[in-house]
This record gives C-alpha cells, structure tokens and sequence, in this order.
C-alpha cells in the first residue's frame, strides 16, 4: 500500500479496484460535464425567454396557453458559451434555489392544458425544467469528483492513513501469526520425526 502512494502510476493489483482514469481522460469528462451543464441551463433560458415570457395570441398553437402575470427570471448560466466562469448578474436566478422560484410562475390548469390562473409556466413545463436545473446542478456540484479520479488522488489520503494509522499493528500481529505458523510446522515436522 505504502509503494502506491508513493507510486500511484505504477501498474499494481490495485489498478483492478480503483476507478482511476488519466489526466486526458479526466479533463475531456470536465469539459463535457461544462457543456452539458451550460446547454441545459441555455436551453432553459431560451424556454422562459422565447415561450413562457411572450404574450402569443390564441390562434399560435402550440406556444399559445394562456401565458400571463409577471415573467419568470432568467436562470444564471455559470458558464460564457467559451465555458470560461459567468458571474451571475442581479437578474438572474442562482441554480440552488430555481426550482422555487420557478415554482411561483406555474399556473394552474385546465384538461386542454391552458393556464386558467395568471401565471406563465405550466406543470409539465415546469417539470422538465426542474429536470434540466438538476441534472444541471448535480453535474456541477458533484463533478469535482471527476477531478479527484485523475491518478487516484482521492484514494491517496485515505490509503496514507490506513498505512500509518492501522499498518504497524497489523505488521506486529502478522509477524505474530507467522512467528505461530513457524512453530506450528516446526512442532508438526518434530512430532512426524520423532
């Protein structure tokens, strides 16, 4: 165990057990995760923007459903199309709280699917949305991990503390139960002899 630490490149028979993937592998995932996430969020925005947000007459089906009221905000895209950061501007809603603030723009409905309140936002409309908002959420608070996976690095800390938290006490007891084996065959080979 100490070897890997100090060697977690080095092909051993931990390789089998350990979800590790290299540097190239780790950062195209990252990538991909950023675009994902910025598509979605985007994809969103231009729903709340392009639909939700007009007043289309009766007669444009199937954007038509009786959109009224205030106009939900625009979500924050963390990412610029380059994927560099965004900061978010004072407009726009932060992915942690969306799904409640989206939440107040739906309205209730009739059988044929027009708002019969004044709000801007159906049920099945707000669902996909809450959909998209938390595949999107869960891609950028948990793909940290992603980065942790490049050569093992989370595994490092926890195999160094078993190695010198656990490791001496289990090198003593195994010197023991060798020392015990010896004497055991010893005493088997005496008695076979004798």
């Amino acid at each position: 165990m100490d070897e890997w630490i100090q060697n977690p490149t080095a092909r051993t028979a931990s390789d089998k057990i350990l979800p590790c993937v290299d540097y190239a592998t780790a950062q195209e995932t990252l990538t991909k995760s950023k675009e994902v996430r910025y598509n979605l969020v985007d994809i969103v925005n231009q729903v709340i923007t392009n639909v939700s947000n007009i007043n289309f007459s009766p007669n444009v089906d199937p954007f038509y459903y009786n959109q009224s009221g205030p106009v939900p905000p625009i979500l924050c895209n963390l990412f610029n199309l380059d994927l560099t950061s965004h900061n978010c501007g004072p407009a726009e809603v932060d992915l942690d709280n969306a799904t409640q603030v989206l939440n107040n723009y739906v309205c209730q409905v009739s059988p044929s699917g027009i708002c019969v309140t004044p709000e801007r936002l159906t049920p099945t409309l707000y669902s996909q949305m809450v959909a998209a908002v938390n595949i999107s959420y869960g891609l950028y608070h948990y793909s940290p991990f992603l980065v942790d996976l490049r050569n093992c690095d989370f595994v490092r800390p926890t195999f160094g503390d078993i190695y010198n938290i656990h490791y001496p006490g289990l090198l003593h007891y195994s010197k023991r139960v060798y020392v015990g084996l010896v004497m055991v065959t010893i005493v088997a080979l005496l008695s076979v002899a004798f």
